[in-house]
């Protein structure tokens, strides 16, 4: 799993044929039901370029994507979250994040070992706690997001919900460039061996990612200093 996922974000457009290919040639000896079984196991999707983690939910209302056009201007406009798989020696967490679209701060994070919709609601809390609230709040349309809890939460804090169009994760992109940032620059580069681990290197991580690192979309200002944090 930790091999394909790695591979999964170069090459978000593998469907399960080529990553078959790809891991018989890495030498694994797996076949195609095997492949297909940890392709359903850990959400990802051929030409999605995002592991769609976030199932959707029928019986749940969906909101229409706000976005579309909109220049963002200023902090606190948007904000947005989403899901992201981390691969463990002995299977693997969820990571949920809530980031500001346009200073790029990342405003809260949560881990969890299941795709349960408490802990996303957490993170949300937890940047309203910390930093206000924004005009709109965006993320796909899977069940957590969806959910009565969730949704009730942005409602009663008078703000606009947006969701990602149907198999439109650029619509997130923002989130999605952190989770590529997140996986490259720290969950690759170590040997992490369980949760706790994680969670201290994810904190090491986020604060380095919000204070230290210039952006240069942001004039080289640090996401932090651009949301006026120092």
């Amino acid at each position: 799993m930790q091999v394909m996922d790695r591979q999964y974000m170069k090459t978000p457009f593998y469907g399960c044929g080529m990553m078959l290919g790809h891991l018989l040639k890495m030498g694994y000896q797996v076949n195609i039901k095997r492949v297909h079984r940890l392709y359903r196991l850990m959400g990802l999707e051929a030409v999605c370029p995002k592991p769609d983690l976030s199932r959707p939910n029928k019986a749940h209302k969906i909101y229409p994507y706000l976005l579309r056009g909109v220049a963002i201007t200023h902090l606190n406009q948007v904000w947005s979250s989403d899901i992201t798989y981390i691969p463990m020696p002995n299977g693997f967490l969820y990571l949920t994040a809530v980031i500001d679209w346009y200073s790029r701060f990342v405003l809260s994070w949560e881990l969890s070992n299941s795709l349960d919709t408490f802990f996303c609601m957490e993170a949300v809390r937890k940047a309203l706690d910390r930093y206000g609230k924004p005009l709109i709040f965006n993320t796909d349309q899977g069940s957590q997001f969806t959910s009565l809890e969730y949704t009730g939460l942005l409602n009663a804090n008078d703000i606009k919900i947006s969701m990602d169009g149907k198999g439109r994760a650029t619509d997130n992109a923002f989130v999605e460039r952190l989770w590529r940032s997140v996986k490259y620059e720290y969950i690759y580069l170590n040997a992490i061996e369980d949760g706790l681990a994680l969670f201290k290197g994810l904190e090491s991580y986020f604060n380095e990612y919000n204070y230290q690192r210039p952006h240069s979309s942001l004039g080289r200002k640090s996401p932090a200093q651009f949301y006026g944090i120092h």
